[in-house]
């Protein structure tokens, strides 16, 4: 059963986050405010703690494109989409069931992503489309035949959401939790039960030919910031990027087994961390890239519970007994 939480966050922190979304620099601006970042007891920038995702359930990974090259919304737009949200809080939370956590506040952020200026999605190489056409998801619309398991994508079959959506809010169970001790950083990911574990000992990257769903990721510091590279993964059509069902992210995305992640974390303040994150796929990506990012915010009240999901469950089961039926009774059967 998905749970009832409510991020409570007041207008002081609502102001640093939105103030940390809008600028690339947030590390350069927390010197200029002589904010010290706290350091670990063996010497390194501390990011510990608690940093939930759902005051970001109302930000789409795509932007509307009434707002056009508009990363902030306007004062009157911001009012809408706060009283958006405070409705969709109170109807998911009245039920006898709630069917999502509360995102709790609203963002003048109009999309996670940044780059392309439009914060849209790339188009598709012609490689990238063919991928496109092999995906197999129940996050896919357009699909209505479902027969096997190789008709679910490994988000469907809980396996894993994958990357990089795997650092994107969802409608619920958005926990994130980081730990740190010498030489690694440890991501724990509330859905769907996974920590991503990265060495920032200059230990060796693995082989090529070793790959993995997140794929395997290093990081170093660069001042302040922890920079995390991420290769070696195990994608082809299993995954995607829609196979998480991040708010806004449109029609399936593929993703190549040759994609290149890098992710920054930069502590901004004593409640916030300024993420960004560069997606290089050029065999998928028309572009070659594409670019988000968003404020993190410290709330180590959340509680992160146990993802239960598993291969186990029923609605996999449901889905083929249902297609068989209806194809069944469209026949005449």
């Amino acid at each position: 059963m998905k749970k009832i939480k409510m991020l409570v966050v007041g207008h002081s922190l609502l102001a640093m986050g939105l103030a940390l979304a809008l600028t690339q620099h947030a590390a350069l601006a927390a010197e200029a405010s002589g904010y010290s970042v706290p350091k670990t007891s063996w010497g390194e920038p501390d990011l510990q703690g608690m940093w939930p995702l759902n005051h970001l359930i109302g930000v789409p990974l795509q932007r509307d494109p009434k707002y056009g090259e508009r990363f902030e919304m306007t004062a009157e737009e911001y009012a809408e989409a706060q009283t958006r949200v405070e409705a969709r809080d109170e109807r998911f939370q009245s039920g006898a069931i709630p069917a999502a956590d509360a995102a709790g506040m609203a963002m003048k952020q109009t999309s996670l992503i940044i780059e392309p200026a439009n914060g849209r999605l790339p188009p598709l190489t012609e490689y990238g489309e063919s991928l496109r056409k092999q995906m197999r998801s129940s996050y896919d619309p357009a699909q209505t035949v479902f027969d096997s398991v190789a008709d679910f994508s490994a988000w469907d079959r809980c396996i894993t959401r994958g990357m990089p959506v795997s650092m994107m809010q969802r409608n619920y169970n958005n926990g994130l939790r980081i730990f740190q001790s010498p030489g690694y950083v440890a991501i724990v990911l509330e859905m769907a039960h996974e920590t991503r574990i990265i060495p920032t000992n200059g230990k060796a990257a693995l082989p090529g030919q070793v790959r993995q769903w997140l794929g395997e990721s290093r990081g170093h510091w660069e001042g302040d910031t922890l920079v995390v590279e991420t290769t070696n993964f195990a994608h082809g059509v299993h995954t995607g990027l829609t196979s998480g069902g991040v708010p806004g992210a449109g029609a399936p995305q593929p993703t190549s087994d040759n994609m290149r992640i890098v992710e920054k974390f930069t502590r901004t303040s004593a409640e916030s961390i300024a993420y960004e994150m560069v997606v290089e796929d050029p065999e998928v990506l028309s572009t070659g890239s594409f670019k988000l990012q968003y404020p993190m915010l410290l709330d180590n009240n959340y509680k992160m519970y146990e993802y239960a999901c598993h291969e186990g469950n029923t609605a996999v089961r449901y889905y083929i007994e249902t297609s068989r039926f209806e194809r069944e009774q469209a026949a005449g059967k």
